[in-house]
Parts: C-alpha cells; sequence; structure tokens
C-alpha cells in the first residue's frame, strides 16, 4: 500500500523515543517494557496500527510527561510484532510523515496528542536540485569511510529524487547527535534542512577520515614491525647456515663471557645468568631490554675478586704517615696497629674509624695517606646533606632511571673490592620522609652484617668486610647512638701556635708555592710572619685559613713574576700588611694585669678551645641577679648556683652588708655570640669571691669545671682544646677537676710544657689556693 493512501488521524497514542530520532520511510526496531505502552499498542493493532514517536528530552525518564517530549515526532506504522513471556514487546515500525504537536489530550495511561503533519510536495529548483547532488556526492564519501554504514546505502540514494526523503534517508543514516538530527527534523523548509544538513555531514567525514588516517599509521607500523621481525627471523636463519651471529647473539655471548671472568659468588653468578637468560630471550627494541642490559652490566663491573694487595711494611708506613701530617700522635699509632694485625692475622676483621675534629685539622687528608700507606685506593663521599635512604642503598630497578646506591657506585668507579672508604661529614646526615640514610649506614659499618651488603639495585649481596672504612665528622652528639656504638671515635683537636708555625713551614708554604707556579728561591716566609698571620689573621682550630692566606700571598708575588719583576719576595712582619692588609683576627689572650670582678674561663667550641672572661660587679638596687653576654640556659643556671654558693660564705669571710641591698651583675664579653654548658661555673665563682673579697685575681690563671650547690667541682669535656686554647692565649695556671686528671695524658708533653695544673675536688679547696697565692699579688681596693 502507498504511503500516501494511508490515512493518518487528527490524533494519535505517542510514543516516547530513548536516545533517536525516527525519520519517514526508516524502518526502526522498538522494545515496549512498560505495562502502559503495551496497553497503547494493543489499542491500536485492533484500529489502524498507526501511533506517533517523539523523542525525549532527557532519556533516563521511563515515563515521560508532555513537556519532556520534543513538540516535532514521526508517525509511525507497526509491519511486525512479537511478545515475549516477561511481557517485552519488539516491534518493527517505519516511519510515514513528520507532524508537529498542536495539544496534548491525554496523560495517562498513555500520552495522547492532537497532530498536525508537515505539508508534503515541495518544487525542485536548482538551488535545491544543487544541494541534493552535494549532499548524495557527501554520503557516498561518507559510506566508503564509514565502517558502521553498508556499500548499498551509496546505490540506494542515488535513486532518491525526493528532496524530503533525501534527507530524511540521509540523517536517519548518519551517526549525529540526537539534538541534531531532532533539529533536521522540525525544520520545515527542504532548502533550510539541506543547509543544516551539510555541515554536519562534513564534519562527521572530517571524524572519519582521521580516523580513518590514523588507523593507517597505527596498521603501517604495525606492518613495518611484522616485516622486520620477519626479516630478521630470516637473517637469523641464513646467518645460522652460514656460522655467523647477528648483533644481539654477539651481546649476550660478550656477556656471558663477562660474567664468567669477573669471577662472581656461585650465588650471584645464578642470578646474574638467570637475568642473561631473560635478555637473550627479549627482543633488542622493547622497554625491558635496556633495563635489562644495564643491570647486568653493574653485576660484571663490579670488583667482585678485584683487590688491591696490603703493604704491611710498618716503617715505610709510619714513613709515610709522618711525611703527610705534622704530629697526630695517636691516630699514626692507631693505623700502625692496625697494619699490624693484618700482618698477623689477614682475614681479621677490621674497626670501624671515626675521626671527630674542628675543620682544617686534617682528617680527610689522613684518610689519603692511610691509603698510600697501606697501597691501597682511596675513595671518598661527602654524606653532607644526604637526606634519601636510597643515595645508601639505591633504588629498586622498577624506578626509571634507577642506579645502586653511592656505595657500590664508588666501589665500581675505584675497581678494588677493598679501598679506604671515607665517610666524610657522618654528623651532618639528615633525615625526612624519603628515610633515615644513618639507619642505612648501620648495615655497611657493622663488620658483623656488611660481608652481605644488600643494595636496593642489585639485589644481590656484595661484601664490603674488606673494605677499611673511616668516617669523619666535627661533632659526636648529632651521630645516633647505633651509629656511634660501631665506630672507634678519635679525636682530632686543634692546633697551637707552635704547630701551626711547623706545619706552615714543613707543608703549607712549600705546597702553595709549587702550586702558584713558584721556586722556593722565590719567595720565604719568616717565622715571625707565620706568627703573625695565626694570630692576626685566622682564627680556627685547623690551618685551612692559613694554608689560604699562604696563598693569597703566594698569588701577589707569582703576579708580580708574571709582570716581569724578578725580584725574589722575603714576607716578614713589615710587608705583611701590603699582601693581605689590616688584620682581621684577633684571638683572645690573657689580661696583661688583674681587676677585681674578673675571672679567666676556658670553653669549648665545634672550632676548638678558647678562652672566656667572666665580669662581675655589685650596684645597689632590688633587681637581684642580672645575667647578660646572650647566655644559655645551663651557663645562667651556673651562675644562679655559684651566688646561691657564696651567699652561704658571707659570715665565714666577715661580710656584714646584706646582699638584698645589691644587685649583682655576672657579664661574659663578645655578647653578640651564644655562650653555654656548665664548664664556666668555677670561674664563675671566681669572679664573684674576687667581687666580695676585693682581691683581683692573677690574670695568669684560668678555671674550667661545673659547680653545685653542695660545694663539689664536676668533671667537664674538652680539656684537650682547652688547655691548647689557655696555651695559646698565655695562661700559666689552669685549676681542673679531680675527675679531669686523667684526661692530661691525652695531651701531648709539648703542649704541656710551661703550664702548671691544679685539681680540685671542691669549691673552698679552690678558692684557698688560688687566694692564698694571690695575697701577696692581689691589689686590695678599700
Amino acid at each position: 500500500m502507498e504511503e500516501k493512501e494511508i490515512a493518518i488521524p487528527d490524533e494519535l497514542g505517542i510514543i516516547p523515543i530513548k536516545g533517536g530520532v525516527i525519520f519517514p520511510d526508516q524502518m526502526v526496531p522498538l522494545v515496549i517494557q512498560t505495562q502502559k505502552l503495551a496497553k497503547l499498542i494493543d489499542e491500536i493493532l485492533t484500529t489502524n496500527k498507526l501511533a506517533g514517536a517523539i523523542t525525549q528530552r532527557n532519556p533516563d525518564i521511563e515515563e515521560p510527561k508532555p513537556e519532556e517530549v520534543y513538540p516535532v515526532g514521526c508517525v509511525i506504522q507497526i509491519t511486525k510484532m512479537l511478545r515475549f513471556p516477561d511481557g517485552t514487546i519488539r516491534l518493527l515500525v517505519k516511519g510515514l510523515k513528520r507532524f508537529k504537536v498542536l495539544e496534548f489530550t491525554q496523560v495517562e495511561p498513555y500520552l495522547k496528542a492532537k497532530i498536525q503533519l508537515y505539508a508534503d510536495g515541495y518544487k525542485k529548483n536548482v538551488s535545491i536540485e544543487a544541494l541534493m547532488r552535494n549532499v548524495v556526492t557527501m554520503f557516498q564519501q561518507l559510506v566508503s569511510l564509514a565502517p558502521y554504514l553498508p556499500d548499498e546505502l551509496g546505490a540506494i540514494v542515488l535513486n532518491i529524487d525526493d528532496p524530503d526523503r533525501l534527507i530524511n534517508f540521509v540523517t536517519g543514516y548518519t551517526n549525529l547527535d540526537v539534538s541534531e538530527k531532532q533539529t533536521i527534523l522540525e525544520i520545515a523548509d527542504p532548502k533550510d534542512r539541506f543547509l543544516k544538513l551539510i555541515p554536519l555531514l562534513q564534519k562527521e567525514i572530517s571524524i572519519l577520515e582521521l580516523g580513518a588516517k590514523i588507523r593507517s599509521q597505527v596498521k603501517n607500523e604495525f606492518d613495518k614491525g611484522q616485516k622486520e621481525f620477519y626479516l630478521r627471523e630470516q637473517l637469523k636463519a641464513i646467518q645460522k647456515e652460514l656460522g655467523e651471529t647477528d648483533e644481539h647473539t654477539r651481546e649476550i655471548e660478550e656477556l656471558k663471557k663477562k660474567i664468567q671472568e669477573a669471577k662472581m659468588p656461585e650465588n650471584v653468578e645464578k642470578v646474574a645468568l638467570k637475568e642473561l637468560d631473560r635478555l637473550a630471550k627479549m627482543p633488542p627494541q622493547a622497554a625491558e631490554y635496556t633495563v635489562s642490559r644495564t643491570y647486568l652490566d653493574w653485576l660484571v663491573s663490579l670488583p667482585w675478586s678485584t683487590a688491591t694487595e696490603d703493604n704491611h711494611d710498618l716503617i715505610r708506613a709510619k714513613k709515610i704517615l709522618d711525611e703527610d701530617h705534622y704530629d697526630l700522635e695517636k691516630v699514626k699509632e692507631r693505623i700502625l696497629e692496625y697494619l699490624a694485625v693484618k700482618k698477623l692475622k689477614p682475614d681479621s676483621k677490621g674497626t670501624i674509624l671515626c675521626f671527630i675534629g674542628p675543620p682544617g685539622v686534617g682528617k680527610t687528608s689522613l684518610g689519603r695517606s692511610i691509603a698510600r700507606a697501606l697501597g691501597r685506593k682511596f675513595v671518598r663521599i661527602s654524606l653532607g646533606g644526604i637526606r634519601d635512604e636510597a643515595e645508601i642503598r639505591g633504588h629498586r630497578r622498577t624506578y626509571i632511571g634507577a642506579l645502586p646506591g653511592r656505595i657500590i657506585q664508588s666501589i665500581k668507579n675505584c675497581g678494588s673490592k677493598n679501598p679506604v672508604f671515607m665517610l666524610d661529614e657522618i654528623d651532618k646526615v639528615g633525615t625526612d620522609f624519603r628515610g633515615d640514610p644513618s639507619s642505612a649506614l648501620l648495615e655497611v659499618l657493622d663488620p658483623e652484617q656488611n660481608y652481605a651488603f644488600s643494595d636496593h639495585y642489585l639485589e644481590v649481596p656484595f661484601d664490603l668486610s674488606n673494605v677499611m672504612f673511616i668516617a669523619t665528622g666535627n661533632l659526636i652528639d648529632p651521630i645516633i647512638p647505633a651509629l656511634k656504638d660501631r665506630m672507634e671515635i678519635i679525636e682530632l683537636p686543634g692546633y697551637i701556635l707552635e704547630e701551626k708555625v711547623e706545619i706552615a713551614k714543613k707543608y703549607l708554604v712549600p705546597r702553595q708555592i709549587a702550586e702558584c707556579g713558584l721556586k722556593p728561591e722565590n719567595i720565604q716566609f719568616e717565622e715571625s710572619a707565620i706568627k703573625i698571620i695565626i694570630n692576626n689573621y685566622t682564627k680556627e682550630a685547623g690551618v685551612r685559613n692559613l694554608e689560604r692566606e699562604i696563598g693569597s700571598i703566594c698569588r701577589k708575588v707569582a703576579k708580580r713574576f708574571a709582570e716581569g719583576k724578578k725580584k725574589s719576595v722575603c714576607v716578614d712582619e713589615k710587608n705583611l700588611v701590603e699582601f693581605l692588609g689590616p688584620p682581621r683576627a684577633f684571638s683572645e689572650v690573657a689580661a696583661r694585669r688583674g681587676e677585681i670582678g674578673l675571672a679567666t674561663g676556658l670553653a669549648w667550641t665545634p672550632t676548638g678551645g678558647e678562652i672566656i672572661f667572666i665580669e662581675s660587679i655589685k650596684v645597689r638596687g632590688k633587681k637581684g641577679l642580672i645575667l647578660t653576654g646572650l647566655l644559655g640556659d645551663v651557663m645562667k643556671e651556673s651562675c644562679q648556683a655559684a651566688v646561691s654558693y657564696l651567699k652561704t660564705k658571707f659570715d665565714k669571710w666577715g661580710i656584714k652588708e646584706n646582699s638584698d641591698d645589691y644587685d649583682l651583675h655576672i657579664h661574659i664579653p663578645s655578647g653578640a655570640i651564644p655562650k653555654d654548658g656548665p664548664s664556666a661555673g668555677l670561674a664563675v665563682i671566681m669572679s664573684l669571691s674576687s667581687l666580695f673579697r676585693n682581691q683581683a685575681l692573677d690574670p695568669k690563671i684560668a678555671f674550667t669545671g661545673e659547680i653545685t650547690l653542695t660545694g663539689r667541682v664536676l668533671p667537664v669535656g674538652g680539656i684537650k682544646e682547652k688547655v691548647i686554647a689557655a696555651k695559646r692565649a698565655g695562661i700559666e695556671t689552669i685549676y681542673l677537676p679531680e675527675e679531669n686528671k686523667k684526661d692530661l695524658l691525652e695531651i701531648p708533653a709539648h703542649v704541656k710544657k710551661g703550664l702548671r695544673f691544679h685539681f680540685v675536688k671542691r669549691i673552698d679547696q679552690a678558692l684557698n689556693e688560688v687566694f692564698k697565692d694571690n695575697k701577696e699579688k692581689a691589689k686590695k681596693i678599700k
């Protein structure tokens, strides 16, 4: 039956359509699942089998209301129907004509509306004909590109003469958005419909062309890979017949040879061969290939069995150590002991040495000398500021760009499994969210564990037991206790003036002369000039700045020679300012004369020992005790304890005045420098005793020791550095706690020469000795 012969009533039941638009002449399958729509189907099947199909605005709504459907739809005719036991109805419907809803006449149980059909029979003209041809051409192009459109549609479209039918046909089969299809359905004029459709077709064609281009590129790449694989397999077969090997096979064989030559432990060799077997089965272009190859390169390049032979000649070793460093007898003796044990028992496990001392005393250079004396290679890494555990243990291979830790890297670079390995600045290792490097060092520095050190990257044990580890640092306290327990701490104190002079003459001056391209006859340093440089241009426990200043002078002399002034130079007291400018550093020296309330104390600093002056006065007031000089809490408490103790002695000393009427002001000069610690307690007692007794102290006497309210003098640390500072400052007598007597054994004889030591257990003992000795010398103030 022809479509125009079907009588379409003015009122139709409405079937809402989800996610699609039905056009005239289009055959569309529908599924009816609701009871209300099933009732509509039953009714129209008994009449004309016609209904109205309108697209829902929101496809998620099950039973849309009138305002939730579009105003334009398509009349449909049911051509086939199937019912299923679950109540579902499947329909095959054909679109007949477009219509516009005039009003909805029923909402329940299903939608019903009065409709107005769109007019037919638009006449073709030239512009419409041109538009039609354009659409036909584009649709045929679309069919050739779209995999979802059958090729037959390209032929069918050529036989459509009616403009509206052409638009309906093309729009119905094109993959456009629902809103775009609905807009074309609603437009009445064919020309406007064409003008709306053409840009949408062009957009779809562009998308399909781009997709086809991408698919072609992927296919080409895939085909290229398949071709390469095929050719490589053929090449392998040809090479096999000819007895030749390809590059990949040669690489595998070369690695296998290296694994055998590396003389790895048996368990490590098994891991290496397993990884090599995995690599051999892997195509070279695989992403994992480079990772696996790099891992094997690391394994074969480590010195699993390569070691230098130790030189156990103790006389030669002592000579080398003396050549490189002045004094440091305790350290040298410890190295010679290590060599002696190794000579008698080569397989003994050595201890881990840790050199602690201020900057510039020769900790790092001492490690180089030890390596030279032993005949071993020297490796040094700086641990200052390291916060990531992976710096020590390495990264796991799962990470991109993973590498072994710095321990394994350094062992590989030196090419020996038994170097002298210096861990510099071990006291400056940091900790954060990435881990604790100090804990990672525990295994490295433990002779009971480091024979099987496991790096995260290698994941096989490496023997570090033959490595001689030497750690260095400036302070002991920042080192974690567990790490400190694994090391033998050897303290390197600062140098006194005489030692610095000798070091300058024997080592620093010749080295700087050579580095500046001069000859010994070109420049000479008088000893007096060196002493002035030490006292007035440097303030340090070591000799680093001293060498820097000597180097500065040598460079200025080298400049003169480069300019043609060939006259040799003698650096003395007179021309020193010409080279270095005015003095920049002034060390504290003993006061020239005693003053009431002034006492000399001894202090320890990270750069060595220092002398400090404690001054005290009393002024009328009600504030009590005044403390100035940027003192820390411990030093403030020492001052308070000293005042409280002395108040108990007023009756014995015959002091009648009421101490509550006076303010005691204790000041320690160099107010911009923070000061703390208990060591100044005895010196504070002496300063206050001098004040209350009106008797000045001998300026050549210095004090150190912690005090208690019961009058005891407790031991303190840093005795060696303090004695050196006292010697440097011109002090002649030092009062120390009795329990620090043992510490004098650590001090060289040439440092103690010219110094008198008094050891006291109680404050009264010190007071009696000091003020008895000073009775004749003291200046009394009335």
